[in-house]
């Protein structure tokens, strides 16, 4: 039984982070890679603001500018992702450093990682986040987002803890659990 679940888990996580790799992939021709320029802080406040406002819908129950928490969460996947990227391989002057099938490769490859990671979890874990609410979840990444910041403010010298790049996984697994949860067990 477990062993159909877990199955199932990767099945449902291969289907959402395609979705998100298509916003990227999207956003990625329009703008190009112009993320490169960003400094990790910028990309931890980006990713504060996503989950910032998610807890907001939360809350509120209703949204003025007619957008859900589902692009809110996608979001979070891809700049979990991008700061990654950013981690690996510094930030750029210019964004024309990297190509864009440079970018997705790294997005894929990053994705992929993130995936292996959460299905070790989940082995541990056996499931557990099945049993959680996705306000939960919301409130685990902007937990993780605030422990990022103060990861960077100690400039990433941390005595036990994991550093920013466990964190920025951790959020993107957590992202992509609150989107398999809107998008199958609704």
């Amino acid at each position: 039984m477990a062993t159909d679940s877990a199955q199932n888990t990767e099945q449902q996580f291969r289907i959402v982070l395609q979705e998100c790799r298509d916003v990227f992939v999207k956003k990625l021709h329009d703008y190009g890679a112009a993320w490169r320029i960003l400094r990790i802080p910028s990309l931890t406040d980006q990713l504060f603001i996503k989950a910032n406002r998610i807890r907001s819908l939360e809350m509120k129950g209703q949204t003025l500018v007619g957008e859900g928490i589902r692009p809110e969460f996608i979001a979070i996947v891809n700049y979990s992702i991008i700061g990654l990227i950013q981690l690996e391989h510094g930030i750029a002057e210019t964004p024309d450093d990297m190509s864009n099938d440079e970018a997705i490769a790294e997005y894929d490859r990053l994705a992929e990682s993130s995936l292996q990671l959460m299905l070790r979890k989940n082995h541990d874990y056996d499931e557990a986040w099945r049993g959680m609410r996705v306000s939960s979840y919301t409130d685990i990444i902007l937990q993780k987002i605030f422990r990022t910041k103060q990861i960077e403010e100690l400039g990433g010298a941390t005595l036990i803890s994991e550093g920013i790049d466990a964190n920025y996984a951790d959020m993107m697994n957590y992202a992509v659990f609150a989107l398999i949860k809107l998008t199958f067990d609704e």
